[in-house]
């Protein structure tokens, strides 16, 4: 199995993006084609050790940044490290892909070049959220702002392929995002999508949920609009760091606070794990030929290399071939 890493891609990217690869490298065994300017990443893997035999370097001439419009960027950016990363999979020359940079040109650059699985009508972001189950995951998490019924129903089905051939979930729970948890509720496309989901035998719908039940872990799998489901993301990420910067304040505050601080170290390192992006990696954009892992753009080189055990996981447990059989038969 070979992982192509876009090199250039991200906040942090080539530094962090290496150390990542390298630790991916030793830890998992991964074997990785890296792209983007040879002569420094070259550089820059040189201060590690690791199995040289485990690395490929391809060379580009260009970098797809965060102010790039997305289908400028795949079609006046084909050299770039991202687009080359894409094109690997396309060629069948590596199994998944995973990049850092610009969201809006990954998921273009997904459509445009590795194309939809034949059925699905729109690919999704699928990305994990912290709840007291350990996770919840989140489809739509702002792939598509506009939806229809039948998006919101593919979403469920492929969050659980996801759930089950990833993650080890055992018949995994679907809710529906809405404003209230009685059936009936919402808009017309929750209402219409409701009655869509009831019905579907592929998944495990348990009904409406609300934004507040999804760190309950009220469902394994919850499902919404991009839109939506992109304020959620958005919203949990900046209540965890202004939880924990609240509680780095408070601890910090004096003597007393600092000795307190000591006797709930452990928990408080448990909890800011829990919260921590890097922990999940990164987000599979579920629905594409192919498999195609959004890391955080801020990643650092621990999220790096989880993205890479994830996308290693979501080939072995294909993924795409589960997705093509189910909703196939849609």
């Amino acid at each position: 199995m070979k992982i192509a890493i876009d090199g250039m891609g991200g906040d942090h990217a080539p530094f962090s993006t290496v150390k990542g690869i390298v630790d991916a490298i030793n830890e998992y065994n991964a074997e990785i084609v890296v792209t983007g300017d040879k002569t420094v990443l070259e550089n820059e893997f040189a201060k590690y050790s690791f199995d040289k035999g485990n690395l490929e370097i391809i060379h580009t001439t260009q970098v797809v940044t965060n102010d790039d419009k997305p289908v400028k960027a795949v079609k006046g950016k084909k050299d770039s490290s991202m687009m080359v990363a894409l094109e690997l999979v396309k060629n069948n020359k590596a199994d998944a892909a995973v990049s850092a940079g610009n969201t809006g040109a990954l998921l273009a650059g997904g459509l445009l070049n590795i194309g939809r699985i034949a059925g699905v009508d729109r690919p999704a972001l699928c990305t994990a959220l912290p709840s007291k189950k350990g996770f919840t995951l989140l489809l739509d998490a702002g792939a598509n702002a506009d939806c229809k019924p039948i998006n919101i129903v593919q979403f469920g089905i492929m969050g659980s392929i996801y759930a089950r051939q990833v993650l080890d979930v055992k018949n995994p729970t679907v809710g529906l995002v809405n404003v209230g948890s009685e059936e009936g509720k919402g808009n017309e496309l929750t209402k219409a999508a409701y009655e869509l989901l009831k019905e579907e035998k592929l998944i495990n719908f348990t009904g409406n949920i609300e934004a507040r039940d999804i760190p309950e872990g009220k469902a394994d799998v919850v499902v919404c609009d991009g839109f939506t489901g992109n304020v959620i993301l958005k919203l949990i990420e900046g209540v965890a760091d202004f939880l924990m910067g609240k509680l780095k304040n408070v601890f910090m505050s004096g003597l007393i606070s600092k000795l307190a601080a000591l006797l709930v170290k452990d928990g408080l390192k448990q909890m800011k794990s829990e919260l921590d992006y890097s922990e999940y990696g990164g987000a599979p954009f579920v629905g594409v030929d192919g498999a195609l892992i959004k890391a955080h753009g801020s990643s650092d080189a621990k999220a790096i290399k989880n993205a890479i055990g994830y996308a290693m996981k979501y080939v072995e447990g294909d993924v795409v071939g589960e997705i093509k059989n189910s909703i196939k038969g849609e």
